[in-house]
């Protein structure tokens, strides 16, 4: 059995976990928005900017992208923790996919609404802000929040750098105690506990927005 000081180690491990978990998901979404925004853009430069940081992003492994950020900036002579480094990584890993959820969210606005919003009397900008970005985000809602679940599971690469959240903790733990069974059952629990809620709240809102498309 697991004493009260290791349990009480995963638990807090748990939350370096959430702690970079939400660091993705807000950052990453932030910059994610930008780029969601540049790929439709009318400027053929932003366009291929937008495109290029996607295409280097998503045809790299994420563990190498950890590794980079953190040796590699140690390599040029800057001194990173373990944590910052996996959250620039986990930043530009999930802005990346998130551009392109929302991308296609934007893109998939029916004509009918870009239509509507030209009759407005407003400026470009505010009517692709106010009218057709709300809508984008909100058919892409589900996809995105089923991604967070993998930005959740994904943190446990920042084990290869010594980030000590849950999966660096568990294997210290099982090191010691050579209870392989007992630690990676509790762990899978807790990352169940941390992902679950977004599944079901994905496929709510999926049902949601079937709902509202009849």
């Amino acid at each position: 059995m697991l004493t009260s000081f290791q349990i009480q180690a995963l638990l807090v491990a748990a939350l370096w976990t959430a702690g970079l978990s939400l660091i993705a998901f807000s950052l990453g979404g932030a910059v994610g928005l930008l780029i969601a925004v540049m790929r439709v853009s009318a400027n053929r430069v932003l366009r291929a900017i937008s495109f290029t940081y996607i295409q280097i992003v998503q045809g790299t492994p994420l563990l190498v992208q950890m590794m980079l950020a953190f040796f590699g900036l140690s390599i040029l002579g800057f001194s990173i923790e373990p944590f910052t480094a996996a959250s620039a990584a986990m930043v530009i890993y999930s802005s990346a996919y998130f551009g392109e959820i929302w991308r296609g969210g934007i893109l998939a606005v029916p004509k009918t609404q870009w239509e509507a919003a030209e009759c407005l009397a407003l400026h470009p900008f505010q009517r692709f802000w106010l009218i057709i970005v709300p809508q984008g985000l909100r058919i892409s809602t589900p996809p995105t929040v089923g991604f967070m679940v993998q930005i959740v599971k994904n943190t446990s690469l920042a084990s290869v750098i010594g980030v000590a959240e849950l999966t660096y903790t568990s294997k210290l733990i099982n090191n010691s105690t050579f209870q392989p069974f007992t630690v990676f059952s509790l762990v899978a629990v807790l990352y169940f506990c941390m992902c679950y809620p977004l599944a079901w709240w994905s496929r709510k809102l999926e049902d949601k927005l079937n709902v509202a498309h009849r």
